[in-house]
């Protein structure tokens, strides 16, 4: 089940989800919706972001799959070519260097569209619909939290509360 709250200015907003935070609601819980982007201060929506580690680990794979690659394209199809070694680094460097950048573009791509939430799963509903000017707080909540988040969300200066979707 899915609670939304309008809220009309940022620092009801802020209460909110600090309120909500406190009584048990987790960030992954928490959704914000705006038409106008909204800076938060450190510590009120933080969401851990496994980015960095995913590039770094996209571009080492990419790499040694170059590697492999390039080491069995030139065992397999001998070229001697002024005695120079069958397999070496110098000659292929660049082609590693390419496809190592290219696999953490990649995956910088697609590790953003997964913590974006831009493939939305089926249980997620779309962006409630709202007023312009307006902040929506959305909290998914199990059936037995939605009393206490409704509480929370119309102390914290929601003009306008509802349930959407099932229970959870």
């Amino acid at each position: 089940m899915y609670l939304i709250g309008d809220f009309h200015d940022q620092e009801s907003t802020v209460r909110a989800v600090l309120d909500l935070k406190a009584n048990g609601f987790n960030a992954d819980d928490l959704d914000v919706f705006s038409d106008e982007p909204l800076e938060f201060r450190r510590g009120v929506l933080d969401r851990r972001s496994r980015m960095s580690l995913a590039v770094v680990t996209g571009a080492i794979i990419f790499c040694l799959l170059a590697i492999g690659f390039v080491h069995f394209t030139q065992y397999n199809y001998q070229l001697v070519t002024g005695g120079m070694p069958t397999f070496s680094f110098w000659a292929t460097g660049v082609v590693f260097y390419e496809l190592t950048l290219f696999g953490a573009i990649v995956t910088t791509f697609f590790w953003f569209l997964r913590e974006s939430g831009l493939p939305r799963r089926a249980s997620r509903p779309s962006a409630p619909m709202r007023e312009p000017g307006t902040i929506c707080v959305q909290v998914r909540s199990r059936l037995d939290q939605a009393e206490a988040a409704h509480r929370l969300l119309e102390r914290a200066g929601a003009n306008n509360v509802r349930r959407i979707g099932d229970a959870t």
